[in-house]
């Protein structure tokens, strides 16, 4: 059953965490129009978000974005002052364990979200308004979210310039498993494989090399943290990558070939303001791009 929406004008967005991605996001926000607050622990990070013109406040409302590493977010908000009809809402790239934790504390109000984006650098220096743009950007759509809360996400997310992919935080800690979790670590073995292979092999390194193992730069801390709170289906993913491999290699190759030239085509949709609708279009591969009245606008793989 559709949900009755009104229409109400955009709230104000607060970001805590001020690193690559809480600084992006703060200062897109800023660039879209909306007003934005943001806090960080190191003077530095809030120096460099208020020169971008977020303003610096401990005190938040509207939607809370939580974009502290993952081990943080339980604790991110204890010594702010957050207003109690706040949407809160997170970066994390992992949810069901976030789900768990903050789903506890903040009920209905808490909506997950992941940003598939970012890149192996960090930290404040790393900030970069175009980040989010033309990403996909999972936002979490439970049995007991609000679904009023999960629009005004959603809309942060939009208004970032990213595509928003409805889905369940089982589902995304599947998905992600494969083709985020398993790539990290399919990094660090490629890197650590060629070092076993020696100087030369090393100094021959070029594109395919590099390509494979270009997020193995990321901090090692963040990477552990995400594989070891989303252990389970990334070893499912991993378990499929393994059996794949065994497969005869020309086969496996012609396989893969196949995936990633597969025709890109779209065809544009409509869908209501429910729960079984937004799900079904993120199953199908499908993302929202904007917003209309008591209907989404988006797309799905033709």
């Amino acid at each position: 059953m559709s949900l009755p929406v009104p229409t109400m004008e955009a709230p104000p967005v607060g970001v805590v965490g001020l690193g690559q991605l809480g600084g992006s996001l703060a200062a897109a926000l800023v660039a879209a129009g909306r007003t934005v607050t943001g806090w960080d622990t190191d003077p530095a990070a809030r120096e460099a978000a208020a020169a971008r013109g977020v303003r610096v406040g401990r005190e938040l409302s509207g939607v809370v974005v939580l974009a502290t590493p993952i081990p943080a977010l339980a604790t991110a908000l204890d010594d702010l002052d957050v207003d109690p009809a706040a949407t809160v809402t997170d970066l994390g790239s992992v949810k069901v364990p976030v789900l768990a934790a903050l789903g506890e504390r903040f009920g209905g109000r808490f909506v997950g979200g992941h940003p598939m984006c970012g890149t192996e650098r960090s930290g404040h220096a790393a900030t970069d308004p175009q980040l989010f743009r033309g990403a996909r950007w999972a936002v979490c759509l439970e049995p007991g979210t609000e679904l009023p809360r999960w629009l005004r996400v959603a809309e942060v997310a939009l208004a970032a310039g990213a595509s928003v992919v409805p889905v369940t935080a089982g589902e995304h800690d599947a998905a992600v498993a494969a083709i985020s979790h398993v790539p990290h670590l399919l990094a660090a073995a490629l890197a650590a494989a060629a070092a076993d292979a020696g100087p030369l092999a090393l100094a021959l390194a070029a594109g395919s090399f590099g390509s494979g193992t270009r997020v193995v730069g990321s901090d090692p801390a963040f990477v552990t943290a995400m594989v070891e709170g989303n252990a389970g289906p990334t070893a499912a993913a991993l378990a499929g990558v393994r059996a794949q491999l065994d497969r005869p290699w020309p086969e496996l190759v012609a396989a893969g070939h196949a995936v990633v030239t597969r025709p890109q085509d779209r065809r544009t949709v409509r869908v209501p303001l429910d729960r079984t609708a937004l799900l079904a279009l993120g199953r199908a591969g499908g993302a929202v791009e904007r917003r209309l009245a008591a209907f989404v606008e988006g797309w799905v793989p033709a």
